[in-house]
């Protein structure tokens, strides 16, 4: 299982992003692509940190968390995400879900 350590985030309120997916068999190209969006994410507005998890079966969850709905829409607006979400399911995903949560306790 590999685990990429916990976000330092803020006092609440925030929200989370909760990205819950199964891969598909094989990379494609998927690990690159997965730490480009790590980075992208990280120089956006309203970015406050990740927290990611994959076990050998292929179930992942990665929680992204942001300081506004609005911050979260711009980085699903973003040119170069949308392209990796068409990516992610069309190549990488066999089934995914994807939750918006508003954090009240740290």
């Amino acid at each position: 299982m590999r685990i990429t350590g916990f976000a330092s985030t803020p006092e609440p309120p925030y929200y989370a992003v909760i990205f819950t997916t199964q891969r598909t068999p094989g990379d494609h190209g998927y690990r690159e692509m997965a730490e480009r969006m790590k980075h992208l994410a990280a120089q956006q507005a309203g970015f406050l940190g990740i927290e990611s998890v994959r076990d050998e079966a292929g179930f992942g969850i990665t929680v992204s968390y942001w300081e506004s709905l609005e911050a979260i829409a711009a980085w699903k607006a973003h040119a170069e995400h949308q392209a990796a979400q068409a990516s992610g399911k069309k190549i990488w995903y066999a089934h995914f879900k994807l939750r918006v949560a508003k954090v009240e306790r740290g």
